[in-house]
């Protein structure tokens, strides 16, 4: 699709249904029925960041800060092979506190007792740094862009450096990372031609992973009160994606069940092949506050995996068997 093709079709002018099947039809042909799940740790809120939209940022004091030890980091790793998830994430805030050799130490660990597969999502680092923890054993990276518009980014991020972001992202590709990125949708300034250049931007950088979520204004920073994104916008973004990147993993992001009881199982049918329940301790999860309203801060890993599983089931699917490995390339097959 050209950059005219995508305005249009993120327009709320334009009816949705045909390229929400048509993207529902290219995931059923290049991914399969199967949804992968990655079991979700956050483990910890520290932020060196001041980013304007997120609620664990730096200098909000009304955050609640929390890091887990890694032996919890670990026991998190053990319930997510229990409960036959093929994948973690571990996330957190860019938190100074984890030098990248401990960090690499805990990685290794981790593989070693669990086997999962391993993707990180833990800001900006070194070159260097990237091939410590992908040599660890970690296989993938989660780095948001957030947006491919060089002046909201400034607005959005102002103490970090957009050139550096997508200095970034080719680190982790040479490292050998597979390597996910990912928008907001509905954020206040972004346009529809700088969404269609998010889309293309995906293609462009051969990315494995693209996750898309609408804009939620915290009320703790300093974009409290802005209007936030539709769920329909989200969707669009999502079914183009599809449409645009083919065969990489979309997931349906927790922020889209935020602002609609649906929105995970609408994205699943419009072109999403991807969950992440979360499988954090539970007394932390209320802390791991990025926007107001997520969804399953109460929840024990194993409700929420019963909750995933019949979700599969309304929705005709199953779970993905294998890793969920890319599938862009054979180069970045499991080790």
């Amino acid at each position: 699709m050209k950059k005219e093709e995508l305005v249009k079709a993120l327009s709320q002018d334009t009816d949705p249904a045909p390229f929400f099947a048509e993207a529902d039809r290219v995931r059923r042909e290049e991914m399969g029925d199967g949804v992968h799940l990655r079991g979700l740790i956050e483990f910890s809120n520290h932020c060196r960041r001041r980013c304007y939209y997120c609620g664990i940022r730096a200098g909000n004091a009304k955050v609640r800060r929390y890091r887990l030890t890694p032996a919890q980091i670990l026991d998190c790793a053990r319930t997510a092979a229990r409960l036959d998830y093929k994948t973690i994430v571990m996330q957190s805030g860019e938190d100074n506190h984890w030098g990248p050799r401990q960090l690499a130490d805990i990685v290794a660990e981790v593989k070693r007792e669990t086997g999962l597969a391993i993707t990180l999502s833990v800001g900006e680092h070194t070159k260097e740094d990237y091939k410590l923890l992908r040599a660890a054993g970690a296989d993938r990276f989660l780095l948001r862009f957030e947006t491919s518009d060089r002046r909201l980014f400034s607005m959005l991020k102002p103490d970090s450096d957009y050139d550096n972001r997508f200095r970034c992202l080719a680190w982790l590709k040479e490292a050998g990372f597979q390597v996910g990125s990912g928008v907001m949708a509905g954020l206040p300034g972004q346009t529809l031609e700088s969404m269609a250049d998010d889309i293309l931007l995906f293609r462009q950088l051969e990315l494995d992973m693209v996750g898309i979520g609408p804009f939620i204004a915290n009320p703790d920073t300093p974009m409290a009160g802005a209007v936030g994104g539709t769920l329909d916008l989200g969707l669009r973004m999502v079914a183009l994606t599809r449409i645009v990147t083919r065969n990489t993993h979309i997931p349906a992001t927790t922020a889209m069940g935020s602002i609609d009881p649906q929105g995970r199982q609408k994205a699943l049918r419009c072109g999403a092949n991807v969950l992440m329940p979360n499988i954090s301790p539970k007394e932390h999860r209320v802390d791991y506050s990025l926007y107001p309203g997520k969804i399953c801060t109460n929840e024990a890993p194993e409700q929420c995996a019963g909750c995933v599983d019949a979700m599969l089931v309304s929705l005709g699917r199953r779970r993905a068997s294998g890793y969920g490995h890319t599938l862009k390339s054979i180069e970045a097959s499991p080790r």
